[in-house]
């Protein structure tokens, strides 16, 4: 694992479907398919997050999973739990907003004085990375600076995972198979944003290691960035 001068070294890490599927369909929870997973791959999920100083997904995905994103089926320390939120309205009720592991709600200079307010008094750290919305490079920085995250793994949705790898944050992704298949041209797969429009474009994947995890195939590929060494 290469050190990093200005941000942790990232994995994302997520369960897809045989046809790159997130969940059954748009606005349905991804604990439905996660469901599936062998018990082998859920300690896998667990203790992934125990080696990690800091996991994030999306405030959307917050809204509809609702998870903790803390370690509970093998021993280990929860890591800092990280909510990119630009306008801070993540739902003050939110499982992450809990006693049960720090949390950090980056915002961005523009989000509502009443709901940072709120999310402080609910004892969570406010992060502000960026005027008009939440910069994820400078967040990844501040993380490594002041929180001291040297290691941060990303279960995001499809738009934080696009905007990760747009902005080359991400080193490794780890994918957890499940064989389904779900269809649906507006089911959320592993990542959304903007089309490319060349293949000069795509972001390769260097495949380093596979294996199967009880019933579940795991794959993890080192990621390659078009005009990168």
């Amino acid at each position: 694992m290469t050190a990093l001068p200005d941000r942790p070294h990232v994995l994302m890490m997520s369960e897809i479907t045989a046809d790159g599927k997130l969940t059954l369909k748009k606005g349905a929870s991804s604990k439905i398919l996660m469901k599936y997973m062998a018990h082998e791959t859920e300690l896998l999920l667990h203790t992934t997050r125990a080696e990690y100083d800091a996991i994030m997904v999306g405030a959307n995905t917050i809204r509809i999973d609702n998870s903790f994103l803390t370690v509970r089926l093998v021993p280990g320390k929860s890591p800092l739990r990280v909510i990119p939120c630009s306008m801070a309205d993540i739902p003050i009720d939110a499982n992450v907003m809990g006693s049960d592991a720090p949390t950090a709600i980056a915002v961005c200079e523009a989000a509502p004085e009443d709901r940072v307010g709120a999310i402080r008094k609910k004892g969570v750290t406010v992060i502000v990375a960026g005027k008009t919305h939440v910069e994820l490079p400078l967040l990844l920085k501040i993380l490594k600076e002041k929180f001291g995250v040297n290691k941060l793994m990303i279960e995001g949705g499809p738009t934080l995972n696009w905007h990760m790898l747009h902005d080359r944050l991400v080193d490794e992704i780890r994918l957890i198979h499940l064989p389904f298949i779900v269809g649906g041209s507006d089911t959320p797969s592993l990542v959304g944003g903007m089309h490319i429009n060349s293949e000069n474009e795509m972001i390769r994947l260097n495949l380093k290691k596979y294996y199967m995890c009880g019933s579940n195939l795991v794959s993890e590929f080192d990621v390659l960035y078009p005009g990168a060494p």
